[in-house]
């Protein structure tokens, strides 16, 4: 190899070694300013109230809504993991009787520990935090109500059932400074906060756009629980249940047990199954925004609902897709079916390199785009942990109570995904594109007209 040769190899590693190191000092001051932030508790919020917790401190914990799905899963796993995490499982909520006695029965609590009215609950000076898991509609009443009573909260998610509703819960969090955790779990997998310090790191270059998938295929509809045949208006505080809802029907077990089903209580897939991937997605960014525009289209075509003996048509979409567009440009596209199970993957996509990430978050490949090969490395994240677990989720919730930090869903990352689910569910029920401005919080068409955001009352069915 002669010396002309030497000198053009050196040449052209040098050119690598300085595009990577120019492009990553470009990327930190580009986004040094602008990070999405991760505050302590407290910072420039009003004093918390309810009891200091320090950091070798027993939490007691009480459960508003033991259902058989989510609610009983977070009960049975705090309790059984109580020793672990320092805390105390003293108080439970639900308004079956059969469910509340279950649970009190199972954790050996007090007749005087099982609670109909969440507000008699919160009476209890004892209780420290409160996990909500109740349907939607109550979502953020009891959120609320505990915050305002000193109590941290661990809400199921959806954050709340309608858009007004969610900043009312935001603003609390920030006047009582209590630590809020939305349930979903995918935001505590590794590997969505690699791909967040990858983006961060410049790897990727400029965000372009990222893609999610929950889809599920049932023969006989999603959500058609089994009935309890104790499920009666004698068991069931059934007024109470319906709480906000607008157009209230007498009782029936099938709503009871199928809400999910039905929009007076839920936004369906996009608020059962969507804020499973888009909260993670929005961690990913690096830098969660708020949605500048969101659209969403919803079928209903297969009528697998047919397929259940004795049970009515559901309100709700079988198969949903939205797009989200943020004021960096960045896209967000998530798809969620209860038709067909077939899921390509989570990808967010860079104008350098783009980052294929694992169902779980348990793995991460950086793969470069071939123009900018030479300025970028592939590599590959396998084995991060924690993958998509309860536990772990409920764990980073007691940890932040303890050193006041923002646990991994919380209220800055959960009120703008909820932006973004109720104004999905606004554009595919009310065929718009919603606007959205952050500062008004105000909600736009196309040719600038304002719309009210949705809530109880707005649409027939609600």
């Amino acid at each position: 190899m002669n010396q002309n040769e030497n000198n053009r190899i050196e040449s052209a590693e040098t050119r690598r070694q300085f595009l990577k190191k120019s492009t990553l000092a470009a990327a930190a001051v580009a986004t040094s300013a602008n990070l999405f932030k991760t505050p302590v508790y407290g910072q420039n919020q009003a004093p918390s109230t309810g009891k200091v917790i320090g950091a070798n401190d027993r939490i007691n914990v009480a459960v508003v809504g033991v259902g058989t799905g989510i609610g009983m899963n977070h009960f049975k796993g705090i309790h059984g993991k109580a020793a672990d995490n320092n805390v105390a499982l003293i108080g439970v909520c639900d308004l079956f009787n059969k469910r509340r006695d279950e649970a009190k029965d199972f954790a050996k609590l007090t007749a005087d520990q099982a609670y109909s009215d969440h507000r008699k609950m919160l009476e209890n000076k004892d209780i420290d935090a409160v996990v909500v898991a109740t349907h939607d509609v109550w979502h953020a009443p009891i959120s609320i109500d505990a915050m305002e009573a000193g109590k941290h909260v661990y809400s199921e998610k959806p954050m709340t059932r309608y858009l007004g509703e969610a900043f009312q819960v935001y603003d609390t969090v920030k006047k009582t400074g209590k630590v809020f955790q939305v349930g979903s779990q995918g935001s505590s997998a590794a590997g969505w906060h690699k791909a967040a310090e990858l983006v961060k790191a410049g790897k990727i270059g400029q965000l372009v756009w990222a893609q999610g998938y929950y889809c599920r295929n049932s023969i006989g509809g999603e959500w058609n629980y089994k009935i309890d045949e104790k499920s009666t208006p004698e068991n069931i505080n059934w007024e109470r249940w319906m709480g906000s809802i607008k157009n209230k029907i007498p009782f029936s077990a099938d709503h009871f047990h199928r809400w999910r089903k039905y929009y007076p209580y839920c936004g369906g897939l996009l608020g059962d199954l969507v804020p499973h991937r888009l909260h993670p997605l929005m961690v990913a960014s690096g830098n969660p925004e708020f949605p500048c525009r969101v659209t969403s289209i919803g079928t209903k075509n297969v009528h697998a609902d047919k397929n259940t003996p004795n049970t009515p048509e559901r309100d709700v979409s079988e198969h949903v897709q939205l797009l989200a567009e943020f004021p960096s440009g960045y896209l967000i596209t998530i798809t969620c079916s209860s038709v067909n199970a077939k899921s390509p993957g989570f990808v967010v996509y860079g104008h350098k390199a783009t980052l294929n990430i694992g169902n779980m978050g348990e793995k991460v490949e950086l793969v470069p785009e071939k123009e900018f090969s030479e300025e970028i490395d592939g590599a590959s994240f396998d084995g991060l942990t924690p993958h998509e677990d309860i536990r772990v989720h409920e764990k980073n919730w007691f940890d932040c109570i303890r050193d006041g930090k923002m646990p991994n869903a919380g209220i800055d990352l959960a009120i703008r995904t909820q932006t973004i689910i109720s104004l999905a569910e606004m554009s595919n029920r009310m065929n718009i594109t919603c606007l959205f401005d952050e500062k008004t919080r105000k909600i736009t068409t196309g040719d600038g007209k304002e719309v009210p955001a949705i809530t109880y009352g707005t649409l027939p069915i609600s």
